[in-house]
């Protein structure tokens, strides 16, 4: 897969609060290349995905997106039963690492003309980015809302921490705690909106947890440590109440800039 960290400057001191793992559609499907397109379409329609990461081989790896059905194949005139995805697949495949900024895939997608990357984690597919992800996707709201976060390690009493909320969307959230936790590690967060009392339980996976924890100036202050997680199970409702609160929030902060 080609970079898109490799294709842009480096973005080190960036203070946006939007990176790209903010608005990502989690998971990437991937298929051998001798499915046929008809089968492939329909896997495409039935997990409502964007694209289908295709390999063929252990150095050839490619992507079909539905534009490539109907250029390739209907516009062609061919059978899409008789046709291999890998034979219609675009290469290469454009990725881009779930921690960086926003305007990195922005540039990409310009300079490359593609409308979709793929989002990796070291090195490893995690999600998709698409261009109506990057143009309808509200922002990461930056805030601090109390909440518990509950690690889930296989423990029979599994560790339960205190924690604050510093930025949030409806796909994930960025955390302030004194726990360490490892990437990978599956947790559940609990919290209310600021301004309602209703409760709400989010499971997620932690993708980057920062080990510099620091103190405050005289030291007294615990240890912190600040805990990216993406969001793996929240209900509709939760979602929609989420999305309405960060819109609301940016609203206002935009208007009182």
């Amino acid at each position: 897969m080609t970079r898109a960290k490799d294709r842009v400057r480096n973005a080190a001191g960036h203070h946006s609060s939007l990176v790209v793992i903010h608005v990502i559609t989690p998971g990437v499907i991937q298929i051998p290349g001798d499915v046929t397109v008809s089968e492939a379409a329909l896997l495409m329609h039935k997990e409502r995905v964007p694209c289908l990461l295709i390999k063929d081989t252990e150095s050839s790896i490619g992507i079909m997106t539905p534009s490539d059905i109907v250029y390739k194949v209907v516009a062609q005139g061919l059978n899409p039963d008789d046709v291999e995805a890998r034979t219609i697949m675009s290469r290469p495949v454009q990725s881009i690492e779930f921690d960086r900024p926003a305007e990195d895939a922005t540039t990409v997608m310009a300079s490359t003309g593609v409308p979709l990357l793929i989002v990796t984690k070291e090195s490893q597919p995690i999600g998709v980015l698409t261009a109506c992800d990057l143009v309808l996707s509200p922002k990461r709201c930056k805030s601090r809302i109390p909440a518990s976060l509950k690690i889930h390690d296989g423990k029979a009493h599994e560790a339960e921490q205190s924690a604050t909320i510093t930025q949030l969307s409806h796909l994930g959230a960025l955390v302030e705690t004194s726990a360490s936790v490892p990437s990978g590690t599956g947790v559940s967060l609990n919290f209310s909106l600021p301004g309602s009392d209703r409760p709400l339980t989010a499971h997620a996976t932690v993708l980057k947890s920062d080990d510099h924890a620091h103190r405050g100036k005289t030291g007294q202050a615990p240890l912190k440590h600040s805990v990216e997680m993406l969001f793996t199970h929240l209900s509709v409702s939760d979602q929609t109440q989420i999305k309405a609160w960060v819109i609301r929030t940016l609203s206002k902060k935009s208007g009182e800039a």
